[in-house]
């Protein structure tokens, strides 16, 4: 019994040493730019050892680009972009938005009905080809997105969502909106090892994040839900036609 309640007392503790060490990552953040995020480094150790399939026995070597500049150096039309395309509510939510939250829930169940419904009829060309899966739809916003690129790993468990959640609040009350977005536009991630605004300004357009158009920003605001695979899509006709609606809605976007 005595051992449960060592050990039990142990989880404990070692829960609130890794809060606390939560808690002086985000403050610490408020003055000193954060050199890497958890996911960068999982990236980067995903990449340094994934096998390159030209050269079975040989790893891959590995492709980064990430460099930081301030916020006064990232172009507007990039700040507005990203707000209207990932998070129109940003500089007014608390961290969460749970209007968008609920309807990705209602997105997700309906997607989700529809492909039982096309599991239970099955036909000639599912039998040769199985259905693709439902399309999910995300809910987060900014913050949400930095607490768990920042922080967290990218296992999708309650526990984990948990956690996002509680660093959500967290980031919120200890940094400025104009940080948060500010360390999120140097750290998400826009391609295979393309980091950050000004890697991604320079991997797509040649240009530094300051000189960016309305469009061209627009079309690296539509890549973040997905940026490996439009990366390998550039000529995507989805890819141009939703950046053309993401500038038409960027005027409207407020920045901190």
């Amino acid at each position: 019994m005595k051992g449960l309640l060592r050990a039990a007392l142990l989880v404990v503790v070692a829960g609130i040493l890794l809060e606390l060490f939560f808690v002086l990552r985000i403050a610490a953040a408020a003055v000193i730019d954060p050199q890497s995020t958890t996911f960068q480094r999982s990236e980067a150790w995903r990449i340094a050892t994934e096998k390159d399939p030209s050269t079975p026995l040989r790893t891959g070597k590995l492709r980064w680009r990430q460099q930081w500049v301030p916020y006064e150096r990232i172009s507007d039309n990039l700040k507005r972009a990203v707000i209207a395309s990932e998070d129109d509510g940003f500089v007014n939510h608390e961290g969460v938005d749970w209007e968008a939250l609920e309807k990705a829930w209602e997105k997700n169940a309906k997607a989700e009905e529809q492909a039982a419904r096309r599991a239970n009829r099955p036909s000639a060309t599912s039998q040769l080809r199985p259905a693709p899966a439902p399309k999910v739809v995300g809910g987060s916003t900014i913050t949400q997105q930095l607490a768990k690129n920042l922080l967290l790993s990218g296992e999708r468990t309650l526990l984990r969502k948990g956690q996002e959640f509680v660093l959500t609040m967290t980031l919120e009350a200890t940094l400025s909106k104009r940080r948060i977005l500010e360390i999120y536009l140097n750290s998400v991630e826009w391609g295979d090892g393309v980091f950050g605004a000004e890697a991604a300004a320079q991997h797509y357009w040649h240009k530094p994040a300051s000189q960016l158009s309305a469009y061209e920003a627009a079309r690296l605001a539509v890549m973040l839900p997905r940026p490996k695979y439009f990366e390998t899509r550039s000529q995507s006709g989805y890819l141009a036609s939703r950046a053309q609606l993401i500038v038409g809605r960027m005027r409207s976007a407020e920045l901190p």
